[in-house]
């Protein structure tokens, strides 16, 4: 077989390879391994510095049983902050997962997440969409809780898309919108403006009242519960 891809097709992206038609997320390599481990280490270090906070914005009760959070992605490295024994222990279930991008950037966040303790689903809207919400609900009914960035992978920034609603319906399990108000932080150039919060830095965790999505909803009425629940998220998230 010639090695060489012919001029009229391009070569497969490096951060996925393809079987039978299905995206498989590629395994990290060595290097970016240590890379992960070396950002690890410096975030583990840094959190330690911040002055960390719950606020409850509206709580209402979620019943027992794993959750979906619903999380900014420019706040997902700040949410990991937030998954500490307060949080474990009034959400308690046996394990976190984060539905993360298959590209080879989302293959060094799962990296850094895992050494945090929290597993990742590879997959999004464009990519492993339906596999992905697949292995989300198969985690669900093992009383895991699943998070998702759902302005991500690719924006707009602060606008839900509906996948995580799909996954609220199909599981019947309630949506938690969770965002934050930092104090000092650093803004990355990215899409979404990635934060990290600065050391010593004033984090606010802030949480919303949970959203039952039911499973014979109309398509009209998934709007209006995506569209309130992107207000919801506004609502407690101060940039």
């Amino acid at each position: 077989m010639n090695p060489v891809a012919p001029p009229s097709r391009s070569p497969e992206p490096k951060s996925r390879t393809r079987v039978s038609g299905v995206v498989t997320p590629q395994t990290p390599t060595l290097g970016r391994k240590l890379l992960a481990w070396f950002l690890f280490c410096s975030f583990w270090l840094l959190m330690r510095t911040w002055r960390r906070r719950w606020l409850n914005n509206g709580e209402a009760d979620h019943g027992q049983g794993p959750v979906i959070f619903c999380v900014w992605h420019n706040r997902l490295a700040v949410g990991v902050a937030g998954y500490d024994q307060r949080f474990k222990s009034k959400w308690p279930a046996d394990g976190i997962v984060g539905m993360i991008s298959a590209s080879r950037d989302g293959g060094l966040l799962a990296a850094i997440l895992n050494k945090f303790g929290v597993q990742a689903i590879r997959g999004s809207t464009s990519r492993r969409g339906p596999q992905a919400l697949l292995e989300a609900t198969t985690l669900i009914e093992k009383n895991h809780h699943i998070v998702i960035t759902p302005d991500g992978p690719r924006g707009p920034r602060y606008k839900i898309q509906e996948g995580i609603l799909l996954l609220s319906q199909l599981t019947g399990r309630p949506i938690v919108p969770v965002s934050s108000k930092i104090g000092w932080k650093w803004r990355l150039k990215s899409w979404d403006r990635f934060v990290v919060p600065l050391p010593f830095a004033r984090v606010q965790f802030r949480y919303g009242p949970p959203m039952f999505v039911p499973r014979d909803i109309s398509d009209a009425a998934r709007e209006q519960l995506r569209q309130q629940l992107e207000q919801t998220m506004m609502s407690i998230t101060e940039d």
